[in-house]
């Protein structure tokens, strides 16, 4: 009903002069009233006094002649200048803002003495009632707003476009565990293992990056990519390949406190030129890795170039999903459509310990939030895989 300010400021950016126009006039809302309604008011009584003239003109002083007049006058003021007008231009803002506003704006430089004057009794009577009134205050949007004029954009803005806004907006609420991969599901290597090991090994992972631990006391040494140590192979023979040669080609850890936003995340990977962050709390303790690839998914969806372990989180059954306990609870939401807390546990492991407050036997099943789970295998202290009921 009421006009976008936003787009009023934006026509007026392009030099849409009805657009400047109106926007002088809401800078001085309290004036733009008293020249509006002291316009309608004065049209009021005019058509009022000339009905009862023309009434008494006719008909004479007879008091049913004139109440007649009177009952008339009031019935086409209602119609024609009070409700009429005003639905009118609730229904059709813009159009007329931007026009109205060349008559409005000139009718108040020359009624502004008039309008001066009355506006002094009228704020000193609000000062009397210590009523305060900030015509001018700046309309700031805030993140909610911004979510609300996008999710209701419509047609303007095309779904997929729609979802990047939201995500971006959401930058700033959404830390780095709630889309991180988890230690339990990162990928690694002992420096203790012989070669002939460590090869056989990397040749099933399925991720590009992988921990290097030390043989003493598991402490993270540095990451490697695994396309690294093809490259080396395949200019070198695979005896000649040594666990020297592995901490070579290693990049020294990039570590990150828990509890980062994404927003900010990202700002420093761009200044550390990193890709690549491993999570650890306030103890030191390794909680899980996130790349600039995990953001930039969170940010514009998923790629098409999922490696087949990301693929096989989660899973269609009959009844529902075969899901993997690493999956986080903001990844599992949005692929199910579910509505489960990100406020708590990270991950549906997570999720699943904190209901039971132990390790729970398969084939246990509980609600939670309206779902219904299934407990499918646990083992190592940690939930593997949950059933999810649709």
């Amino acid at each position: 009903m009421a006009i976008n300010r936003y787009r009023l400021k934006h026509l007026a950016k392009e030099g849409n002069k009805g657009a400047v126009l109106a926007n002088k006039l809401l800078d001085e809302t309290d004036k733009l009233l008293s020249v509006i309604l002291l316009c309608n008011n004065f049209c009021n009584a005019a058509s009022a006094t000339l009905v009862t003239v023309l009434v008494v003109e006719l008909y004479g002083e007879d008091e049913y002649f004139i109440m007649a007049g009177t009952i008339f006058t009031t019935f086409l003021i209602l119609i024609f200048s009070e409700i009429s007008p005003k639905v009118i231009a609730a229904a059709h803002a813009e159009k007329l803002a931007l026009k109205c506003s060349f008559i409005l704006f000139p009718l108040l430089k020359v009624l502004y003495p008039i309008v001066w004057f009355v506006n002094l009794f009228v704020l000193g009577l609000l000062k009397i009632l210590n009523i305060k009134t900030v015509f001018n205050e700046k309309h700031l949007i805030t993140m909610d707003e911004l979510k609300s004029i996008v999710s209701d954009s419509g047609h303007f803005l095309p779904n997929k476009n729609k979802a990047i806004f939201l995500n971006l907006i959401d930058l700033e609420k959404v830390t780095i565990e709630d889309i991180m991969l988890p230690y339990t599901s990162v990928e690694s290597i002992n420096l203790n293992q012989s070669i002939d090991e460590i090869l056989e090994k990397i040749s099933n992972f399925h991720h590009n990056r992988i921990i290097l631990k030390n043989t003493d006391n598991e402490s993270i040494f540095g990451v490697v990519e695994i396309q690294k140590i093809f490259k080396f192979l395949l200019k070198n023979s695979k005896e000649k390949f040594t666990i020297e040669d592995l901490k070579n080609l290693k990049d020294d850890p990039y570590f990150i406190p828990s509890g980062t936003t994404l927003y900010k995340q990202i700002q420093q990977f761009q200044d550390n030129q990193e890709k690549l962050g491993l999570i650890v709390n306030e103890h030191g303790d390794f909680l899980g890795l996130i790349t600039l690839e995990d953001i930039l998914e969170e940010i514009i969806g998923e790629f098409n170039i999922e490696l087949p372990s990301k693929l096989s989180k989660v899973i269609f059954d009959q009844d529902g999903w075969i899901v993997d306990g690493g999956i986080t609870i903001r990844e599992l939401n949005k692929k199910l459509k579910l509505n489960l807390p990100t406020s708590g546990p990270k991950t549906l492991n997570g999720l699943v310990l904190e209901f039971f407050e132990e390790i729970p036997e398969p084939n246990t099943s509980f609600k939670f939030h309206g779902t219904a789970f299934e407990i499918i295998n646990s083992q190592d202290k940690t939930v593997k895989t949950v059933k999810i009921f649709k």
